[in-house]
């Protein structure tokens, strides 16, 4: 009798907590969602995360707060959303760095990249240039591996942080073109660009989102894109495999994602109302403009199957160029 009483109690308890799970995804969202960003205002992934919070508030009724919380090549973020309630109403704008490559970089991540996220959306991928500052006597890739060649040591690269693709796309153009250049890590992008305006730094290998203007503006000179053909946004600056270095494989993408344990039916609404906005007009023109290419995973389950992927890819390409932390 004990244990029939145990056991009812149990479905009891099951049935329960199912139908408050279903009462919360029905009566959801009831009050603002946090967007949470890795990194500090101004970088591609905060960029991408303004443009489209605003409508997907609007389309749940609710708003969107993005909040920044930088460092730890957006670790710091994963980390805070992979413990936070799975109620809907803490998201990340997951990415590359934080989802795929600082689990194989870091000595320590406090979460499982592949287990303690809900892939909701993947919203696509910004390609990296190659960028430095005008003051480098370089107008080409070839020129540019010259100087370093010539300087082994000297030139200095920066990126979002210590496992970050910036990091990895250095670490990769130095092994492929034999030269040896100095990595300088920051809490994000924006202080990356800030220091290679100034020329503390020789280059970067930023996403295009927030180097675009100050390209256009000829503060910084793109030597080559990390996209199988050439950019309309910067038709004159050739692919790296245009420069003879293929397998350049190494780019930012983004995603709206949540902690373990999401309801589907919080997913699938969330997901709706992400791909709604990006269709919007304005938004999708925002997003062109920056470079985003959307191509890629449609649906929640598919994105799953891509982060195993590129857990998979990044495994591999952290050991062949034996990237630690420093």
């Amino acid at each position: 009798m004990r244990i029939r009483n145990t056991l009812v109690f149990f479905v009891l308890l099951c049935n329960g907590l199912f139908l408050s799970f279903c009462s919360q995804a029905q009566s959801y969202p009831n009050k603002p969602i946090r967007l949470i960003v890795g990194f500090a205002p101004g970088g591609g992934t905060d960029i991408v995360a303004r443009a489209i919070g605003p409508k997907v508030g609007e389309i749940l009724g609710q708003p969107v707060i993005i909040e920044n919380r930088a460092g730890a090549a957006g670790t710091i973020a994963a980390d805070f959303v992979a413990k936070s309630t799975p109620d809907g109403y803490t998201l990340l704008m997951g990415h590359s760095n934080s989802n795929a490559i600082a689990p194989f970089v870091l000595p320590k991540v406090p979460y499982n990249a592949a287990t303690d996220f809900s892939p909701i959306t993947y919203l696509g991928y910004v390609p990296n240039v190659l960028a430095i500052n005008p003051a480098t006597p370089a107008n080409n890739v070839s020129e540019l591996v010259t100087i370093a060649k010539a300087k082994p040591g000297q030139l200095t690269y920066g990126s979002s942080g210590i496992g970050s693709t910036q990091h990895l796309a250095g670490a990769l153009f130095g092994k492929i073109e034999g030269i040896d250049i100095n990595h300088v890590p920051y809490k994000g992008s924006g202080q990356a660009i800030i220091d290679l305006l100034a020329g503390q730094i020789t280059m970067n290998f930023d996403t295009l989102p927030p180097l675009l203007e100050q390209i256009k503006g000829g503060k910084l000179r793109a030597l080559a894109v990390s996209t199988p053909k050439r950019l309309p946004q910067l038709p004159n600056v050739p692919t790296f495999l245009e420069v003879g270095i293929p397998g350049f494989d190494v780019t930012n993408w983004y995603s709206v994602m949540g902690p373990k344990g999401l309801p589907s039916e919080m997913i699938a609404r969330i997901d709706k109302a992400i791909k709604a906005a990006m269709i919007d007009i304005n938004i999708k023109s925002t997003l062109d403009s920056q470079g985003l290419q959307t191509s890629g995973p449609a649906t929640p389950e598919a994105f799953g199957v891509f982060i195993k992927s590129e857990l998979e890819k990044y495994a591999k390409l952290v050991k062949e160029l034996n990237i630690k932390a420093e």
